[in-house]
């Protein structure tokens, strides 16, 4: 379900030194427990909905779905292993936002900005699957600044992103493991913070 690396539509926001080698794209493992709903249920204000997706097609569903329920200030963390659909869902976000440019993998260049082209609010989407420190590491790209305007929307941005917000919906996406072409994916979404209270209700 993930997308090809390459985006030239899109505007680059921050390409930081040392994390543009290609060959070392795979070799960053797994964090433990990443996937595993039960990880976040003792966050207090948090609201839980879990989905099954069957196909590509259902998860670019649900990410245009999810498009209208965001707002601008809003925080998306994506959490799931190469492959779970990550990419896919974005995509969904983006079309569902009515933004520039193809939505795909921004891993060699850690973010771009789609900006709107209906009067909405920017998809900011960053990859942060290759940065190993937190918030301090991430400050080049500035999305503190551009949070308050845009939808951001951070992949493998778990331990890494939190304090850009209190209120912030955490996705995760469990798919099986092992040589399988099995398409069916558990997405769990996780509102935390008062902001998130009806989201149960708005996917109804």
């Amino acid at each position: 379900m993930e997308a090809p690396h390459n985006s030239p539509a899109a505007e680059t926001v921050s390409d930081l030194a040392g994390t543009t080698d290609p060959d070392t794209v795979g070799a960053v493992p797994e964090p433990a427990g990443a996937t595993d709903p039960d990880a976040v249920g003792a966050v207090p204000e948090a609201v839980t909905v879990t989905l099954t997706v069957t196909s590509p097609e259902q998860m670019q569903d649900l990410g245009r779905r999810l498009a209208g329920v965001l707002a601008p200030g809003d925080l998306v963390m994506l959490t799931g292993e190469l492959g779970a659909g990550k990419t896919t869902l974005t995509r969904g976000l983006g079309e569902g936002l009515g933004v520039r440019g193809a939505v795909t993998s921004p891993t060699f260049v850690i973010a771009r900005v789609h900006p709107s082209l209906v009067q909405g609010p920017a998809l900011v989407h960053v990859d942060a699957y290759r940065l190993g420190g937190g918030l301090d590491e991430m400050e080049d790209l500035d999305l503190d600044v551009s949070l308050p305007e845009s939808v951001v929307v951070v992949e493998w941005g778990d331990g890494k992103v939190e304090e850009l917000s209190e209120d912030r919906l955490r996705v995760l996406i469990d798919r099986a493991t092992g040589d399988t072409d099995d398409e069916r994916r558990e997405v769990t979404l996780v509102g935390i913070g008062a902001r998130w209270a009806g989201l149960r209700e708005a996917l109804a």
